[in-house]
C-alpha cells in the first residue's frame, strides 16, 4: 500500500492531514508521533481512520527530546509505540537507530545543523541488541528500524548513529529504508535495498538534491528505478511518501495537494 506520512504535512493538525490524504486518494497513512496528543491517542486516531476511511498501517515512533508524557529512553518509548500499533490494528511500527549520543536539531532556514550531547547511551544500544528481539518474537507488529542519514558538522560528515552502515544495516530482523537518506551516503536505494538480503519491509520514499525529503519526482535519485525494482522483487511491503512540509509547499493549500496528488501518481505509475 501506498501510505502517506503525517509528517509530510505536520504543520496541519493530525485531523486535516487525514482530510487532504483522503480527499486526494490516499488509502492509509502512516502517523509520525509527536509531542501533541492528537498523533498518539489511540480513540482518536481510531475515530479519524473510520472517519476519512483510511487506515492506519504504520505508526512511527517518537524521536524528539524532552517528550510530555512519554518516557525518555529509546527502547520503552518504542514497546510504547507497539503496543498502540497492537490496538490499532497497524502493521508496523518505524524506529530510529539508536544514536551514538544524544542530539539536538537547530534549523536555520534551510539548513538543519546537528548538535550532539558528547556522552554515551550504551544502555540504550543495549535495549536494541538484548530487548528488541524478544518484543519482535511476542508481537505480530513489525519493528522496522530506520537506517538513518549521514550528518556533517561544521562541513564534516559524521555517522551519529550505530549500525549505521552498508555492512551493518541487516542487522535488524525487519528494516525501513529511508531512500533520501541513501541520498545522504551517496548510495543507490537499489543497492541498499539488496544489500539488506530481503529485509527491508517499509519503504520511506522522497527524494534528494543536497537537501533530504523532497517530492519523490524531484531530485538527483532516479526513484522511478527503484520503485520499478522493488515491483520486479514482487516488494510486499508499505511505501510511505515521507517528504518536508516546506518541499509540499505546506503554505500554499492548493499546491499541497496538487504535490500530494502527483507523489502518489509518481508511485502508482512505477510500483
Amino acid at each position: 500500500m501506498i501510505l502517506l506520512s503525517t509528517g509530510s504535512i505536520h504543520l496541519f493538525g493530525t485531523r486535516r492531514a487525514f482530510e487532504l490524504a483522503a480527499e486526494v486518494g490516499y488509502k492509509g497513512v502512516e502517523v509520525m508521533i509527536d509531542a501533541r496528543i492528537d498523533t498518539w491517542q489511540a480513540s482518536y486516531l481510531a475515530r479519524l481512520s473510520a472517519e476519512y476511511g483510511l487506515k492506519i498501517a504504520c505508526l512511527h515512533s517518537p524521536f524528539l527530546l524532552n517528550l510530555p508524557h512519554w518516557p525518555a529512553a529509546d527502547g520503552e518509548r518504542i514497546e510504547r509505540t507497539v503496543r498502540l500499533a497492537e490496538t490499532l490494528k497497524a502493521d508496523t511500527v518505524v524506529a530510529h537507530l539508536p544514536a551514538r549520543w544524544p542530539y539536538s536539531v537547530l534549523a536555520t532556514g534551510r539548513r538543519r545543523l546537528l548538535l550532539p550531547h558528547f556522552w554515551r547511551r550504551d544502555g540504550q544500544v543495549a535495549w536494541f541488541e538484548q530487548k528488541l528481539p524478544f518484543i519482535q518474537a511476542e508481537t505480530p507488529v513489525r519493528i522496522a528500524i530506520e537506517i538513518m542519514p549521514m550528518h556533517k558538522i561544521l562541513g564534516w560528515p559524521i555517522n551519529a548513529f550505530i549500525w549505521n552502515n552498508l555492512d551493518e544495516w541487516p542487522h535488524f530482523d525487519h528494516l525501513t529504508l529511508d531512500t533520501t537518506h541513501c541520498g545522504t551516503w551517496k548510495v543507490d536505494p537499489r543497492t541498499a535495498y539488496d544489500r539488506a538480503n530481503g529485509r527491508v519491509s517499509h519503504i520511506h520514499l522522497s527524494n534528494f538534491d543536497g537537501r533530504q525529503h523532497r517530492l519523490p519526482h524531484q531530485g538527483k535519485l532516479a526513484l522511478d528505478k527503484f520503485l520499478r525494482h522493488l515491483a520486479a522483487d514482487n516488494y510486499q511491503g508499505h511505501i510511505t511518501i515521507e517528504t518536508s512540509p516546506e518541499a509540499m509547499e505546506s503554505d500554499d493549500e492548493g499546491r499541497v495537494k496538487e504535490n500530494l496528488a502527483a507523489s502518489l501518481a509518481f508511485c502508482r505509475e512505477h510500483f
